[in-house]
């Protein structure tokens, strides 16, 4: 009995020791999240005026970089989503194991790994030596950077789809074609808007790939062929500059990425809720 009690207590103390290291960690990550979130405001909200939206870059806005960030993003998403989405659905519903399926998805874990700044150097070399620095850049290098995410998320949530469901469609006759859309794509709407979701937030932050591709453009510009500006890369540049007024500006644009990434993902739980 006396080991039984022992091991009892030793397991007890195990358990509270873990559970406290569990709150210790959650809570250090909380602060820090915090702590981000009040720096944020403390030096974003100083510049934060009507100006912003109505003025460019070159006279302490962020009309243009808005704009740009708005374009190249909302394209590059438009774009990678259905390819992703797609490729997820074939590494899915392939009963077979080939040797295609394979590639494919060693392919897209190196995709996923790649730095953002190597797919930039990427586009740089393959399309703006030949060209120049445009918008169109840009949107390739960041649907580069955001199909393998996309790919990634949504294979795992097709996966959790239940296989009855889809073989009772199949056996009262519906096309496979149709049972994916209808049945499939209805059942993971929200994990695959989730994955939608994370990429974009991940891409409407990424300065490196488009410091090689879109460049910057201190002008309201919607000529894709042409450089854009946009708030990471113009924040990268602002922050180094000695002017307060300038450092200022880079932290309100830090601010607003923040504010509309928590937005858009607010807005996407509340339509991918479940209608019951």
């Amino acid at each position: 009995m006396s080991l039984l009690i022992k091991s009892s207590i030793t397991r007890r103390i195990k358990n509270q020791l873990f559970t406290l290291f569990c709150w210790l960690t959650a809570i250090v990550s909380i602060l820090v999240l915090l702590n981000i979130l009040f720096t944020l405001l403390a030096k974003g909200l100083h510049s934060f005026n009507i100006e912003i939206f109505t003025h460019d870059t070159r006279n302490l806005g962020l009309r243009n970089a808005m704009i740009g960030s708005l374009m190249m993003t909302g394209i590059a998403i438009i774009v990678s989503a259905p390819i992703a989405i797609l490729t997820a659905t074939f590494l899915v519903e392939s009963k077979k194991k080939s040797r295609l399926v394979t590639i494919t998805r060693f392919t897209n874990d190196i995709l996923l790994s790649t730095p953002s700044v190597i797919v930039g150097l990427f586009v740089y070399t393959i399309i703006v030596a030949n060209t120049r620095f445009s918008g169109f850049a840009g949107i390739i290098a960041l649907s580069i950077i955001a199909m393998p995410m996309i790919t990634r998320a949504s294979e795992d949530v097709l996966y959790l789809v239940s296989p009855m469901l889809k073989e009772a469609a199949i056996a009262l006759g519906i096309p496979r074609w149709r049972v994916i859309i209808m049945i499939t794509y209805r059942s993971a709407k929200t994990g695959l808007i989730t994955a939608v979701i994370l990429a974009t937030a991940r891409i409407m932050g990424e300065s490196a790939p488009l410091l090689f591709t879109s460049a910057k453009n201190s002008f309201l510009s919607f000529d894709l062929t042409r450089p854009l500006e946009s708030l990471p890369v113009m924040i990268f540049e602002n922050a180094m500059q000695p002017y307060p007024n300038l450092q200022s500006l880079a932290w309100t644009a830090a601010l607003m990425i923040t504010v509309f990434v928590l937005l858009m993902n607010l807005s996407a739980r509340w339509i991918a809720r479940d209608k019951t």
